[in-house]
C-alpha cells in the first residue's frame, strides 16, 4: 500500500464520509484513492477557500470533525482567511495539505507551510514517515477534537509513492461526564441563585445539545428566571413562555430591560464576550455564575464569583437538587406580567424611512422568506449589516441548524459554509443570506459546486448596491458614500446562465411571486433571489 492510499484508507478507518477539496500536484493521489475506496464522498470545490468552508459549515451541522484538503504552496495559502475562521470559532476540522518535496529548494510552490499555519491559530501536525501514517493522521483528529480548532495534516510530496506500514487504527475520544456538587464554588453559586431578587439564565452554543437544553429549562423554571442566549444558541428556548432572545448587542428592547434590571446571570455554555455583554453593560455590577465543560472558558472575558466546571446538565441539575434540599423558594421573576410582555412583544421597526421606487423593505422581504421555507431548515448568513435583521427575522429549529461565519468578521464566507451545512442537512433545506458584496466577493464561483451537487440551498442577495459598513460609516460623518457604492449586473441572469433558477424582486408584486417560485422550486437544485434594497433604508449596526 502506497501513502496516498494509506492516508485515504485511515480517513475510512477513522469514520470519514465526506470529503471537501481541490486537487492540485500535492493531494491529487490521495484524493483518488479516497475516490476509488469508494467508502465516502468527495465534494469538488472551484477554491481552496470554499473547500475549507464547506468543511467547517459541515461540521457546525453535524458536530463532527469536517474534512478538507488542499495543494501546497497557493493551494494553502487560499485557505488561510476560513482557517482563521475555524480557529475563531472554535471548530473541529482536518485539512490534510500536500506540501512541495523536502529536497527542491527553488519548487516554485515552496513556502514554509507551519508558519503559515501557526500564524492563523490552527494547529499543524506533521505526516512523519510512511512508517508512521495511520498514527500521524489520526493524531491530527484526535488534536482537532480536543483542542476544538482546525488541525493541517502536512504531507510532502516525497512521501506518496512510498510504501506505507499498514497499521489498524481507532479514533476514540475519552468521555467525561462529571458534576462536582461538593465544592465551594457550587455552595456559592447556589447561595447567589437564593440571594437573587431577578435571576436570567444564559445559555450558548455550548448548550444546545437535547439534553442540556432540557436540564435548563428545568433549572430555569426551579429559580424562576426568564432565559436568554447568545447568537450562537439562536433560537435554543423559542417556544419557552419567558423566552427574551438574544442576550447583547443583538438584544431586543424587552429583553434589554430585563437584562439591565437583572442582579445576576447564570451562563451555560456561554463566554459572555463583549458582544454577549453588550460591551459589558449587561454583565457590570451583577453577580456571575459560569458554567462550562472546559475551564479556559471561565473567566475568559467577563469577571465571574461562581464557575463550575462539568457536564452542563449534570450541573443545572445538581443545582435544582442542592435549591429542593435547603428548600429555596424560587425569586418569582416568572410573573404573569412578564409573560404576557414577552407574548404580546411585538418588535418597533428596526430601519428608517421609506424605501425609494424598484426596491423593498428587508424587513417585509425576510419575513416573507421566513413564513415560505419550512419550519424544518438550516440557515446560514453572511456578513454585513443585513445580518442583524437576518438573525432576528430568520427561526431555526435548534442551533444546530444556524450557521455562524462571523466569528473573524470577514465577508465572503456565506457561500462556501452554506454549501457545507447543505451537504449535510439530510433533506432539509438550506437558506443562505447574502449582502451582495459578500456574494461577489468569493460567493460567485461556487455557484457551480451547489448545482453539480444538486444541492436544496435557497440563495438570497440583499442587493443594496453597496458595500454597507463602508457605506454607513461616510455617511455618519456626512461624507460623499459613492466609494461605497457599487454598480452589479443583474444576478438572476447570472444565475440562470449557471443552471439555477432565479428571482429578481424590486417590488412587493414581485416578492409575492418570488414566494410562489420559491415554494414551487425544484429542490434538486439552488434557487437564487435577488432582493433590490435601498442602502438609506436598512438595519444599523
Amino acid at each position: 500500500m502506497k501513502v496516498h492510499e494509506a492516508i485515504a484508507h485511515t480517513l475510512h478507518e477513522v469514520g470519514v464520509k465526506e470529503l471537501f477539496g481541490l486537487i492540485g500536484d500535492g493531494n491529487l493521489y490521495m484524493v483518488d484513492s479516497f475516490v476509488r475506496q469508494g467508502a465516502g464522498r468527495y465534494i469538488r470545490a472551484v477554491h481552496e477557500a470554499g473547500a475549507v468552508l464547506m468543511a467547517l459549515g459541515w461540521a457546525q451541522v453535524t458536530g463532527r470533525i469536517g474534512v478538507a484538503t488542499v495543494t501546497h504552496g497557493g493551494g494553502l495559502t487560499n485557505a488561510v482567511t476560513p482557517l482563521v475562521e475555524g480557529v475563531k470559532s472554535r471548530t473541529p476540522m482536518v485539512l490534510l495539505a500536500g506540501d512541495t518535496p523536502m529536497e527542491d529548494r527553488e519548487h516554485l510552490q515552496k513556502v514554509n507551510q507551519s508558519e503559515f499555519v501557526i500564524a492563523t491559530g490552527a494547529g499543524f501536525e506533521q505526516l512523519r514517515s510512511p512508517r508512521t501514517v495511520a498514527r500521524d493522521v489520526v493524531r491530527a483528529f484526535h488534536r482537532a477534537w480536543l483542542e476544538r480548532r482546525p488541525v493541517v495534516l502536512n504531507m510532502p510530496v516525497d512521501f506518496q509513492w512510498q510504501e506505507a506500514t499498514p497499521e489498524k487504527v481507532s479514533l476514540k475520544f475519552p468521555e467525561v461526564r462529571s458534576a462536582t456538587t461538593a465544592s465551594n464554588d457550587m455552595d456559592n453559586a447556589v447561595g447567589i441563585i437564593a440571594s437573587s431578587r431577578l435571576p436570567v439564565v444564559l445559555a450558548g452554543r455550548g448548550a444546545m445539545a437535547p439534553e442540556v437544553q432540557a436540564a435548563i429549562r428545568r433549572f430555569a423554571a426551579r429559580i424562576e428566571a426568564p432565559l436568554t442566549t447568545t447568537l450562537r444558541g439562536k433560537d435554543l428556548f423559542q417556544d419557552d413562555e419567558f423566552n427574551l432572545g438574544f442576550c447583547g448587542t443583538l438584544s431586543n428592547p424587552l429583553a434589554l430591560e430585563v437584562l439591565t434590571q437583572s442582579d445576576c446571570i447564570i451562563a451555560f455554555g456561554a463566554s459572555l464576550n463583549k458582544y454577549t455583554a453588550a460591551l459589558g453593560s449587561l454583565t457590570s455590577k451583577k453577580r456571575i455564575i459560569q458554567i462550562s465543560p472546559f475551564p479556559e472558558d471561565i473567566g475568559r472575558y467577563a469577571d465571574f464569583e461562581a464557575g463550575l466546571v462539568g457536564d452542563l446538565d449534570l450541573l443545572a441539575d445538581a443545582m435544582v437538587a442542592l435549591m429542593d434540599e435547603a428548600e429555596i423558594p424560587g425569586s418569582g421573576c416568572r410573573s404573569d406580567e412578564l409573560r404576557e410582555r414577552i407574548r404580546d412583544w411585538q418588535p418597533a421597526t428596526r430601519v428608517r424611512g421609506t424605501p425609494r421606487p424598484g426596491t423593498v423593505d428587508v424587513l417585509q422581504a425576510l419575513q416573507a422568506i421566513n413564513a415560505a421555507l419550512p419550519p424544518e431548515r438550516l440557515f446560514a448568513t453572511d456578513g454585513g449589516r443585513f445580518a442583524i435583521a437576518a438573525w432576528a427575522e430568520i427561526d431555526v429549529q435548534t442551533p444546530r441548524h444556524f450557521v455562524h461565519t462571523q466569528s473573524f468578521a470577514a465577508i465572503g464566507l456565506g457561500l462556501g459554509e452554506a454549501i457545507g451545512a447543505a451537504i449535510a442537512a439530510e433533506g432539509k433545506p438550506t437558506l443562505l443570506v447574502a449582502g451582495d458584496g459578500s456574494f461577489m466577493l468569493s460567493g460567485l464561483s461556487e455557484l457551480t459546486t451547489a448545482v453539480r451537487e444538486k444541492l436544496d440551498l435557497v440563495i438570497v442577495i440583499c442587493n443594496d448596491g453597496s458595500y454597507g459598513a463602508e457605506y454607513i460609516q461616510f455617511t455618519k460623518k456626512d461624507m460623499d458614500p459613492s466609494l461605497s457604492l457599487l454598480d452589479w449586473p443583474d444576478f438572476a441572469p447570472v444565475a440562470q446562465a449557471l443552471g439555477i433558477p432565479a428571482a429578481t424582486v424590486s417590488s412587493s408584486a414581485e416578492l409575492d411571486a418570488a414566494m410562489a417560485q420559491l415554494k414551487a422550486r425544484d429542490r434538486s437544485r439552488p434557487f437564487l433571489i435577488d432582493i433590490k434594497l435601498d442602502p438609506k433604508v436598512m438595519p444599523e449596526f
